[in-house]
């Protein structure tokens, strides 16, 4: 008898729910750095060099969490949302509400490319993921 497959139920959560703090490059040392919207105003902190920068003037830096595959380029926002990622690419039986229960019809996973959806990618997409973690572990 075959194992059974790994199960992901789609939580329902939207891009807003992983915007809290965004994992990004420092703009001054290049390194990793949050960007947060704590008081209503955009401010990047970077416990490497010390840069707190706050204002609206100067915008997000680039994403920390994002590489490129053969078949285009994935990114998160921070780790809860690159783990959430994971589990649905990782999960061979994806499930999710009908979308009158819950009003939600497009959801962080449903948004997804379809290229990252699709089966015969599901190992170079979790050796992607896997090389992202470890990039915010190493610095």
């Amino acid at each position: 008898m075959s194992p059974a497959p790994v199960r992901f139920h789609d939580p329902g959560s939207t891009a807003g729910c992983c915007t809290g703090s965004v994992l990004v490059r420092c703009p001054r040392c290049d390194r990793i750095a949050h960007f947060a919207w704590p008081d209503q105003e955009p401010r990047v902190i970077c416990r490497s060099c010390g840069l707190c920068r706050a204002g609206h003037g100067f915008g997000r830096p680039p994403l920390w969490l994002r590489a490129g595959t053969r078949h285009g380029e994935l990114w998160a926002y921070n780790l809860a949302h690159l783990d959430l990622i994971r589990r649905f690419v990782a999960a061979q039986l994806r499930e999710r509400d009908p979308w009158y229960e819950h009003g939600r019809k497009m959801t962080c996973v449903a948004r997804l490319p379809a290229w990252v959806k699709r089966a015969k990618n599901r190992d170079e997409v979790l050796r992607t993921i896997d090389r992202m973690r470890g990039s915010v572990t190493a610095s």
